[in-house]
């Protein structure tokens, strides 16, 4: 498995596939054709059926500037390799092609050609399966925290310090920030208003929400955030830590510590299954996401190797099936308001299985096995196309 570090990335919203990926994959075609006098783009299956509402064209062309950028659309195209395809061609005076690459945006930011399919990445992590690491640690007489500070780079301390500086900072924006989001849904922000109703009831679940809201609408308007794991989930595991933080007092380091134990579960699920929306539905984001702020919750409370992991198992195994159908292709509806109940559900999950001694039947590594087989029977209409689900019926109306 790869390191955390490509996993938390801080980047503009509103979706880690369909405009970090895609920025990312213009970057390195324009450097590589610097002489190219235009550029043509083709968009495959759900980058092209909701990349206008994603802003994928946009950060493609705003990446690829000054230079003309056609763009072609083929929603229908679904590629083998993963459903978010694109395929650059660097063009001369005469229209001519002088230079192609197909890429894909597989989630979280992260992008990979054809050829990459069975390589791994980075050998930073040895272990891929729950149950080896849980072994490993008992092996050794070692935490999970161990067990990600023995394999990481020296520098994984800072580098997830910035990472919660700029989650903090993503909150205090949102709740500060009072304009409509962006689109034509004319979509009201919410998280400063539930944070003055928090202020009012001194109730908890009021602050999360307001925290989870924060983030989630910034990514929604195009902001700075983090992915975690991914730019349409990024409001979970900030919004349930850091409002646990200035609830109950833990410390900047507890916090960052939490932050690399919920990184890994996320990990495990990006490797063995998918955190791409467009490959297995809100499942591998939401749920993911969900799965990771449980597991850290339970590590913030002192919970042990087996409550961190049934923690991490309850929060996905009850996000199985959930699908990723974004209205008008925004990161809105239902998005946002799935981002608040995903980080209360986390903190649900991992209170259930800290009151538990942490034994039960169905592990983590069957939940993300799962996981992947329900995404692949998803149809696609349910995957990030904004033909299915509730993106249909709002049409409808």
């Amino acid at each position: 498995m790869d390191t955390l570090k490509e996993l938390y990335k801080i980047g503009c919203g509103p979706s880690s596939s369909h405009t970090m990926g895609p920025q990312r994959a213009a970057t390195k075609f324009k450097e590589k054709n610097p002489n190219a006098a235009s550029f043509r783009v083709e968009l495959y299956g759900s980058l092209a059926a909701t990349g206008e509402g994603h802003l994928t064209d946009y950060i493609i062309k705003k990446t690829l500037e000054p230079k003309e950028v056609e763009f072609i659309w083929e929603p229908d195209t679904i590629k083998e390799f993963h459903p978010n395809g694109m395929t650059f061609k660097a063009l001369d005076e005469n229209k001519n092609i002088v230079d192609e690459y197909t890429v894909f945006s597989i989630g979280g930011g992260t992008i990979k050609e054809e050829n990459e399919k069975n390589i791994d990445e980075s050998q930073t992590y040895p272990i891929t399966s729950m149950a080896e690491i849980i072994n490993w640690c008992k092996e050794n007489n070692k935490t999970i925290l161990d067990y990600i500070l023995d394999h990481e780079d020296e520098d994984i301390l800072d580098y997830i310090d910035n990472i919660r500086l700029v989650m903090k900072k993503s909150i205090k924006e949102g709740l500060e920030a009072t304009e409509v989001i962006p689109g034509k849904l004319k979509l009201k922000r919410r998280a400063k208003d539930f944070y003055e109703k928090y202020l009012e009831s001194n109730k908890f679940t009021t602050m999360l929400f307001s925290y989870a809201l924060a983030v989630s609408e910034q990514n929604a308007s195009g902001n700075i955030i983090v992915t975690a794991p991914t730019c349409g989930s990024a409001g979970v595991v900030p919004g349930v830590l850091l409002s646990l933080q200035e609830h109950s007092s833990y410390t900047d380091t507890e916090i960052n510590e939490a932050l690399l134990v919920g990184g890994l579960i996320g990990n495990l699920i990006k490797h063995n299954a998918s955190i791409s929306g467009a490959e297995v539905g809100c499942q591998g984001e939401v749920g993911a996401a969900c799965s990771m702020a449980a597991a850290a919750i339970a590590y913030l409370k002192g919970g042990t190797i087996e409550q961190i992991e049934y923690a991490a198992e309850i929060a996905l195994e009850h996000h199985l099936g959930m699908t990723c159908d974004p209205v008008y292709g925004y990161v809105q509806i239902p998005c946002i308001e799935r981002n608040a109940i995903g980080a209360e559900r986390a903190l649900d999950s991992a209170n259930y299985a800290l009151l538990t001694d942490g034994s039960h039947f169905i592990t983590l590594d069957q939940v993300i096995e799962t996981m992947k087989e329900t995404g692949i029977d998803l149809m696609d209409k349910y995957k990030e196309t904004a033909k299915g689900g509730l993106a249909k019926h709002f049409f409808s109306c």
